[in-house]
């Protein structure tokens, strides 16, 4: 978001942590008109809002106020070029613990953000090799075989690292240096997935829904490495059965850290029809994340120079 307003917009560009600025916060929670919202960035900031100008409110689940005057940017000032940006389950559940809060449905574009799949990852990667692929693939032919086994050893590390953009970034800046490149795209890893852990504290209602989404959520890969790959939960949380971690797998699905599969019986000309309810498999939202929780190192990946066979599903 930044990268983008600093190659387009220069110097002529605001960005506000609404997650550290307190005294912002404070004062748009007290003066909800978009008067007073624009006279207390000239004053503070000195930045006036225009159309030539890009204003952008980071971390936005933490200044409700924030999202609601959207609506009136929208309405009153289409002219002033706005971002947003912040966690989507944190604003849905400080919506749902704000009765006076409603969301700008209609007045928003919305945009979700995931990891870069590998298409992405190979763009960054090497920009050349990403052109010579796309170009045959338009023209449907054959890749050169040398340059196709690049491609599958490029595949293999992006399988590893996963395609969380901090990851990727931080990998791409040590690349020269194989070791430390995976070293430290690792421990970025270990920070997300330590965050993830943290989240489920704060945003839950009950100790032991944290207790259950945290061990869910640790045991994912465990249950896909089984022969039977269905997720069983009494294997994970003793005695419990689908009905009791409903949810937990919801706030998993909701944050968007997991994914669910239902099994189907039925492939319907226009529906799907899913199996029984105790039928399905979690799956985690980065490979990265797998990476994490299958155990598998740097170092063991560096000597073996094959991706571990556990990583396919």
């Amino acid at each position: 978001m930044e990268l983008f307003a600093k190659k387009h917009y220069k110097d002529r560009y605001l960005r506000i942590d609404c997650s550290n600025d307190y005294n912002f916060v404070n004062y748009i929670s007290n003066h909800d008109s978009l008067e007073s919202l624009l006279e207390y960035l000239e004053l503070r900031y000195k930045f006036k809002p225009s159309a030539k100008n890009l204003l952008i409110f980071d971390e936005v689940q933490e200044c409700l106020a924030i999202i609601k005057m959207l609506k009136h940017f929208c309405e009153n000032r289409r002219d002033i070029k706005v971002i947003a940006t912040g966690s989507l389950v944190r604003i849905k559940l400080n919506r749902n613990s704000n009765k006076n809060f409603l969301y700008p449905v209609g007045k928003v574009n919305t945009l979700m953000m995931f990891p870069l799949d590998f298409e992405e990852f190979l763009l960054n990667y090497d920009n050349v090799i990403y052109n010579y692929v796309k170009n045959k693939y338009r023209n449907k032919e054959v890749i050169n075989k040398e340059i196709h086994e690049e491609i599958l050893k490029i595949l293999d590390i992006y399988l590893f690292l996963g395609g969380m953009p901090e990851v990727v970034d931080i990998y791409l800046q040590y690349k020269d240096n194989k070791v430390k490149a995976f070293n430290e795209a690792t421990k970025v890893i270990n920070e997300i997935y330590g965050n993830y852990l943290a989240d489920m504290e704060l945003y839950q209602a009950s100790k032991e829904s944290i207790i259950r989404s945290r061990l869910l959520y640790d045991n994912i890969f465990s249950q896909l490495n089984k022969e039977n790959k269905n997720f069983k939960v009494s294997q994970v949380v003793e005695n419990a059965k689908n009905r009791d971690i409903i949810n937990p797998i919801s706030w998993l699905l909701t944050s968007m850290v997991i994914y669910k599969a239902n099994c189907l019986k039925e492939i319907g000309r226009h529906l799907l029809i899913s199996s029984e309810e105790g039928m399905y498999r979690l799956y985690l939202a980065d490979m990265g994340i797998f990476t994490y929780q299958s155990k598998l190192s740097a170092r063991s990946f560096l000597l073996d120079d094959i991706i571990n066979d556990n990583f396919c599903y």
